[in-house]
């Protein structure tokens, strides 16, 4: 038998395999191939679903590690930070957030907030009800008595339109009327992507106050090892995940009830 002839077609598939994957088939097939015909076809393609199989295997166990749940350790943290402290300054945006959501983005919360709107008047913040009375002529109308303060009425004027609550404030002289907008589809979802800007205001809060502690941590290098450190970092950024969550589903619950879902 020829076995040039056997040969050829055999280093043929060869050479297109290595053209497909190259890291994969033996730099060694040329060396083989003149020594024996017979094995080499079987013993290849082996060494090619070994090595593709190892890949997926390893790029699963990253994927899990990634999100594997990360476990508290209290006193391993206490023994850098205040952790006590830390947690406290996490909740804060939490509760800012629950009391503007009560304020700004609530189905009545242009009579509800008016008292406690921030004005920026003379380089300095006001609420509005250092600067005018606020009178609920009716459920319609808001009235802003600014006779005490007639010099703050367009820096009045400016915070109640920029303040995203559909508001059209119509001056009078030293009065100012404010109706009160009626409860719209389109006012519901203005409302509803003011309650995510809110969201995302307070989410950055949580993350840099996470950055700030991490901070810390990075700067304390005597009898602290690698290992503690890197560890307590990946706890501190899985508390702060946490109350990321918690502002997230507050968000959810805030859009549902300004959606008539809840």
């Amino acid at each position: 038998m020829n076995l040039r002839l056997f040969y050829r077609p055999v280093s043929d598939i060869f050479r297109k395999i290595r053209l497909i994957s190259t890291p994969i088939v033996s730099t060694s097939f040329d060396r083989l191939s003149a020594q024996t015909t017979g094995n080499i076809l079987p013993c290849q393609f082996h060494t090619a679903t070994c090595k593709y199989g190892v890949k997926r295997i390893k790029g699963k166990d990253n994927k899990n590690n990634k999100n594997a749940k990360v476990h508290i350790n209290n006193s391993e943290i206490q023994g850098l930070i205040n952790l006590e402290a830390y947690k406290n300054d996490l909740q804060q945006p939490i509760d800012r957030m629950k009391d503007d959501y009560v304020k700004y983005v609530s189905l009545r919360s242009a009579a509800g907030s008016m008292e406690s709107m921030k004005v920026s008047f003379e380089e300095k913040t006001y609420e509005l009800q250092e600067l005018a009375q606020v009178v609920r002529k009716n459920p319609k109308t808001i009235v802003l008595n600014m006779v005490s303060f007639p010099q703050a009425i367009p820096a009045v004027l400016q915070a109640i339109e920029g303040s995203g609550l559909n508001l059209n404030p119509q001056q009078d002289g030293t009065t100012i009327f404010i109706p009160v907008p009626k409860v719209t589809t389109e006012h519901r979802e203005q409302l509803s992507k003011n309650a995510k800007v809110l969201f995302i205001k307070y989410r950055d809060v949580i993350k840099d106050t996470e950055n700030n502690y991490i901070k810390k941590v990075r700067s304390m290098k005597e009898g602290v090892s690698e290992d503690v450190t890197f560890s307590v970092q990946k706890q501190l950024t899985a508390l702060s995940s946490e109350y990321i969550m918690i502002a997230r589903k507050l968000l959810i619950e805030k859009q549902s009830e300004l959606m008539g879902k809840s």
